[in-house]
């Protein structure tokens, strides 16, 4: 009996070694392990979001330079005006519907483009004049006769921009026809009288710029300004 007690006490001996090498050799081999790579894993991943830190600051400074240079290039790009031609005409009839009309009728020239060998209609910008765009009865030459018609005053813009127009290089007249009788305003000759979709004046930009017109009344004058916008 002490036999077999002595060999199942070395049985048991040698478990509880076996038992203490595997805990301190092999248990021991795995922790070192993964403290070896989870440091490896964590600096991976900091490198990574701070390269995309990077690509990210990179792309916003590539877009703020790219919009600084949209915002230069829109700079030059601006236009310039320069007045090339300027004329008035006084106004003799300060009748307040004819003044009504003139300043409704400057108001659609005003700010009116031609492009480069482009034409202009009188007639197509400002329209048919009518009462229901403000337009009232004022005196005006129909047929050779004074008469009282919607939209009177008009033939005065049209002939002030007439003079404006034909003292530019480049631009031809095209079409443009006179009162039957003298009008107060500007010497005989030199008017140019308007009738919607009947008599229009009209003129051709043979210039590589364009021009604007700028119509306005001022001490008792209609005034026309015409700009090279280049």
């Amino acid at each position: 009996m002490k036999n077999k007690s002595g060999i199942i006490g070395i049985i048991l001996l040698v478990a509880i070694i076996g038992i203490l090498i595997y805990f301190f050799f092999f248990r021991g081999n795995n922790t070192t392990e993964q403290s070896e790579y989870t440091p490896s894993r964590v600096a991976t991943n900091t490198t990574v979001s701070n390269n995309g830190n990077q690509n990210q600051n990179t792309s916003t400074q590539n877009n703020l330079a790219n919009n600084t240079n949209t915002i230069n290039e829109k700079e030059t790009k601006k236009k310039t005006k320069t007045k090339v031609s300027s004329f008035s005409t006084p106004i003799v009839d300060d009748n307040k519907n004819r003044i009504n009309n003139i300043k409704i009728t400057c108001s659609r020239i005003s700010d009116t483009t031609i492009k480069a060998h482009e034409e202009f209609s009188f007639c197509d910008v400002v329209g048919q004049p009518s009462s229901d765009d403000g337009y009232k009865e004022a005196h005006a030459f129909v047929d050779g006769e004074l008469v009282n018609a919607i939209g009177g005053g008009n033939c005065q813009v049209s002939t002030t921009i007439y003079n404006a127009a034909k003292a530019i290089d480049g631009v031809e007249i095209t079409e443009r026809h006179e009162h039957e009788k003298e009008v107060g305003y500007i010497e005989k000759g030199k008017d140019a009288t308007v009738a919607y979709d009947y008599l229009d004046l009209k003129f051709e930009n043979h210039n590589d710029y364009d021009l604007q017109l700028d119509a306005y009344i001022k001490n008792d004058k209609v005034c026309v300004d015409i700009y090279k916008v280049v």
